[in-house]
């Protein structure tokens, strides 16, 4: 009987057509439109690249062109120089095609188009050359003995700071895009949710006036009917993560299963969510599916999917609603396996979002149990 009654609501479940639209086609048209807008972003604005200039007159001094070329080799190079005319490096600077003119002379001077990183940069290695050019001129006139050793010193990198990495992840600000998509996606489980719950009051639907006539057991009709919205919920959420992560190729993190675990356990608490709605009061399927919707959206709004600092914003002023937030706690845990190490996190928060789909749905099972009607 078990059995029986699950297959048929998870058929009831998959015939709904806006189940396949917003919890099937929408994601993919929202997924891919986020690629689209955000997908090269990060490589091009905030990846360092490296700096285009152009330097005048740099066969005048052929220990800073000698400097230049080696910080322009390898993988790692700093400067991107083009050696030409003065006529030739303002067009370049005009155009946008270099960041600055360097001119070469007895001083080095430059030239810039506005200001920002890159000009800062460039100006920040030529008064370092310039010192460093002052220092072993000096030595080698009053003493040159101590040349080498002059040398050797400023060849030195000194770092006072000890670097630690933090994590090996993708740093990428707007894949908190996609981890808020998926977000939803398991929270649009509250329509399906809510259809377990009104299917099984019988002043609510024809569907629950028959199922409270009928012999199987209210506990059995109403398990077996979260159970189907969770494996239709779960399969919608699996097939968002599988396009973004292998067609669109957002790096998430290399731990897949925990990516599919992820996506299950914020479709649960999207079920739990809407089973709890859908038990409140006597209030029609539209109403309470209105009211479903509109949640799920406010919540994802204060996660972060329209507004991307939205987030960051939550946390400085009510960071307390971040804890307990269901789609920043789903996004969280996307955002742990693509940032961190360890999973110390991840665990604390998907523990907290089950201890939430327990809450909910005990709730609704307060609020449907032993309803009896006088009439049907």
């Amino acid at each position: 009987m078990f059995w029986h009654n699950f297959k048929y609501n998870l058929i009831n479940t998959i015939r709904q057509k806006d189940l396949i639209f917003w919890m099937m086609l929408f994601p993919i048209l929202l997924g891919t439109f986020f690629y689209m807008a955000f997908g090269n972003l990060y490589e091009e604005d905030e990846l360092f690249s490296e700096i285009p200039v152009a330097v005048v007159g740099a066969e005048s001094d052929e220990t800073f062109r000698s400097v230049m070329d080696e910080l322009s080799a390898g993988d790692n190079a700093l400067f991107n120089p083009e050696y030409t005319d003065d006529e030739t490096a303002r067009r370049l600077l005009e155009d946008g095609d270099v960041h600055s003119i360097v001119y070469v002379g007895e001083e080095l001077t430059m030239s810039v188009n506005g200001t920002g990183l890159m000009p800062s940069i460039i100006k920040s290695f030529l008064e370092q050359y310039e010192t460093q050019k002052t220092i072993i001129t000096d030595t080698a006139m009053r003493n040159p003995e101590k040349l080498e050793a002059v040398i050797a010193a400023l060849s030195e990198e000194i770092n006072c700071v000890d670097t630690k990495e933090l994590s090996g992840g993708n740093m990428d600000a707007y894949a908190q895009y996609f981890h808020n998509l998926i977000a939803m996606v398991a929270l649009f489980g509250t329509t399906s949710g809510l259809m377990a719950a009104i299917d099984n009051q019988g002043n609510l639907s024809a569907i629950g006036a028959r199922k409270c006539i009928s012999p199987t057991h209210k506990l059995v009709s109403i398990i077996t009917a979260l159970l189907a919205s969770f494996v239709a919920q779960t399969f919608c959420t699996a097939l968002s993560t599988t396009y973004l992560v292998f067609v669109l190729k957002v790096d998430m993190g290399d731990n897949i299963p925990l990516l599919y675990l992820s996506g299950a356990i914020g479709s649960l608490a999207g079920v739990s969510i809407g089973f709890f709605i859908g038990s409140i009061g006597r209030m029609t399927m539209q109403v309470k599916n209105g009211i479903a919707m509109a949640g799920t959206m406010f919540l994802c709004f204060m996660s972060g999917l329209m507004v991307g600092n939205m987030k960051s914003v939550v946390e400085v002023n009510a960071p307390w609603f971040n804890r307990i937030n269901p789609a920043a706690l789903i996004s969280d845990l996307f955002y742990c396996l693509s940032i961190y190490d360890d999973y110390t996190r991840y665990i604390q928060t998907a523990g907290t979002l089950l201890i939430i789909s327990v809450i909910f749905t005990a709730g609704g099972f307060l609020l449907t149990r032993r309803k009896k009607y006088a009439s049907i």
